[in-house]
């Protein structure tokens, strides 16, 4: 979030507000297409600037793993077992850590939810898209699994 952070304030937004002046030179701004997208360019960058601002004085860095290594926590690798025995490794992360690519799961998420302070070995009840499932929790490490 820093580094988008300083890319927005330092090159995106200088370059946009020099494209802006330039489309403002050109005369009048009313029907002028360049000039309305670079403003509007512009307040897209300005907001994302405040809410990126917002949510770095707010954060917490979470350092270290729990006390309780056995538990599911924020920062947990966990792998499940569907009832067909298809198995599925998450990540809890914060909101806006979230990446599926990655398989990083909001900690705000249903699943992520269910399966706080639980063990391995415990079933959860997971309310999904498709409909309720139920998850069988086999491994749990806040270091990440080896490929498996």
């Amino acid at each position: 979030m820093r580094a988008e952070l300083d890319d927005l304030w330092r090159y995106r937004r200088p370059e946009v507000t020099k494209a802006l002046s330039a489309a403002a030179a050109e005369g009048d701004r009313s029907e002028n297409a360049e000039y309305i997208y670079r403003k509007k360019q512009l307040g897209e960058i300005d907001r994302r600037v405040r809410y990126l601002r917002k949510r770095l004085s707010e954060l917490k860095v979470v350092g270290s793993a729990p006390a309780d290594k056995t538990r599911i926590f924020f920062g947990a690798w966990v792998r499940l077992k569907d009832s067909h025995g298809d198995k599925t490794t998450f990540r809890i992360v914060g909101s806006d850590e979230f990446d599926a690519h990655r398989d990083y799961i909001s900690l705000d998420s249903p699943m992520a939810r269910a399966l706080m302070q639980k063990s391995v070995g415990d079933e959860v009840q997971v309310d999904l898209p498709e409909g309720r499932t139920q998850l069988l929790i086999v491994e749990l490490s806040y270091e990440g699994f080896e490929s498996s």
